[in-house]
C-alpha cells in the first residue's frame, strides 16, 4: 500500500507518518509539505531516516500536485488550522481559502485520476456557533461545563457535541473551508467511485507540536509557561474557565487501518468525530495549575477582550466512533501533557522558533 500524506512535515502529519511506518513496515509512505509553518523543517530529516520520501511542493499548484506519486490512500493533514486566520489582521483570507479548500480541490482531482482513497481530518470548528456560544455553563472546579438541565440544541448534550449539530454558519472562515472540503469531498467520492472519509478531530496535541496557539493550546501554553513567556486569560469574565477536548495523533491509527480496510460499498457513515472526549479536557485555568506543579508559576494576565468565534466550552462527543468503528482515544489527556513537557524540557526557545 502506498499513502500520500499532506503537511507531511507538520505537528501531525509527521507524528502519522512515523507511526504509520512503524505499524505498516512494508507500507511505502510520501508526503509533500511547502515548510510554510514555522520549524516545520525540523521534521524533514527524522522522516527520511525512517524511509519516508518528502516531496518540498505546494497542494494549492497544481502542476506540484499533478507531479506526485502514485498512491492508494491520500490522508489530508494540511491547512492552515487557526480559527482567527484570515480575520486576525495578520493572515490573508484568500490564502486561508486557497490553501485549505482550493488545495483540497487539487487532491481530490488527485484522487479522482489515480483511484485513491481520501482521509480528510477535519475540525470541531465546522460546528455552528451561534449555539455553541449560547449555551448555559457553570463552574465546575475552575472549568467551565453544560448546565445538564437546560434545553440543548439537537447534537449537544452533556456528552458533547455530535455528529448531527448543525454546521450552520457562522462557524468561522477557517471552519467554512473544512465544511466545504468535507461536502466537495464527499461529493467527488460518490461521483467518482473511491472511497472518502471525513474525520472531525478533537484538539490535536503532542510532543513536537509547534508552541503557537494557532496550531494548539496545549503545547502553546506549556512551552510558554515552561520559557516563563507571557500568557492570558481571554474573555469568559478572564478566568481562563473555557473548556477544550485534547487527542494524541497517533490513536488514529487503528482507526485509519479499519478505514483502509472498508468497502467503498459500506453503509458506515463517512463523516466521523474523533475526541478525547469530555474524559480528556480540561479548561485554561485547570491547565495552568498543572503548569505550576510542573515547572513554576508564570503570570497569566486577566482580560476581558471578546474575540471573534470564541465558545466557552467546545468537546466532540465520540460516541459513533465508539459503537461503529470500535475506537476510543489510547492516550489520557495527562500523559499527553507530560509527553509535551518532556520534550519542552529538552528546547531551548521553542515558541520562538515556532512564531518567526
Amino acid at each position: 500500500m502506498r499513502i500520500l500524506i499532506t503537511g507531511i512535515c507538520g505537528f501531525v502529519g509527521s507524528s502519522l507518518a512515523k507511526a504509520l511506518k512503524e505499524r505498516f513496515q512494508n507500507c511505502e509512505i510520501f508526503g509533500i509539505d511547502n515548510f510554510s509553518r514555522s520549524g516545520s523543517w525540523l521534521n524533514k530529516a527524522p522522516l527520511q531516516q525512517q524511509g519516508i520520501r518528502v516531496i518540498h511542493g505546494d497542494i494549492r499548484i497544481v502542476s506540484d500536485v499533478n507531479g506526485l506519486p502514485e498512491a492508494d490512500w491520500v490522508i489530508d493533514a494540511a491547512a492552515n488550522p487557526s480559527v482567527l486566520a484570515g480575520v486576525d489582521g495578520k493572515t490573508s483570507s484568500r490564502q486561508l481559502v486557497e490553501h485549505n479548500l482550493q488545495g483540497t480541490i487539487n487532491l481530490l482531482e488527485y484522487c479522482k485520476r489515480h483511484q485513491a482513497g481520501f482521509v480528510l481530518l477535519s475540525t470541531s470548528r465546522v460546528y455552528s456557533i451561534p449555539g455553541l456560544s449560547q449555551l448555559q455553563v457553570t463552574e465546575v472546579d475552575h472549568a467551565f461545563f453544560p448546565v445538564s438541565d437546560q434545553k440543548f440544541p439537537i447534537g449537544i448534550s452533556v456528552e458533547g457535541v455530535a455528529e448531527s449539530y448543525s454546521t450552520t454558519p457562522p462557524v468561522s472562515l477557517y471552519g467554512s473551508t473544512k465544511v466545504a472540503s468535507e461536502h466537495l469531498a464527499l461529493e467527488y467520492g460518490a461521483t467518482f467511485e473511491f472511497p472518502v472519509w471525513i474525520n472531525r478531530c478533537g484538539v490535536m496535541a503532542g510532543a513536537g507540536q509547534f508552541g503557537h496557539p494557532g496550531q494548539g493550546i496545549f503545547a502553546f501554553w506549556i512551552h510558554s509557561f515552561r520559557e516563563q513567556l507571557p500568557l492570558k486569560y481571554i474573555g469568559f469574565g478572564g478566568n481562563g474557565y473555557q473548556v477544550r477536548d485534547c487527542l494524541h495523533p497517533q490513536d488514529l491509527i487503528l482507526l485509519l487501518e479499519k478505514q483502509f480496510t472498508e468497502s467503498l460499498t459500506t453503509e458506515k457513515p463517512r463523516v466521523i468525530n474523533i475526541s478525547g472526549g469530555v474524559k480528556n479536557s480540561m479548561s485554561l485555568k485547570q491547565l495552568s495549575s498543572w503548569c505550576e506543579d510542573r515547572f513554576s508559576c508564570n503570570e497569566v494576565t486577566q482580560t476581558n477582550t471578546e474575540r471573534p468565534f470564541d465558545i466557552p466550552w467546545m468537546v466532540l462527543d465520540a460516541t459513533q466512533a465508539e459503537q461503529i468503528w470500535d475506537w476510543k482515544p489510547q492516550t489520557n489527556i495527562y500523559q499527553v501533557l507530560r509527553e509535551i513537557s518532556d520534550f519542552a524540557e529538552g528546547q531551548k526557545d521553542w515558541c520562538q522558533l515556532s512564531a518567526s
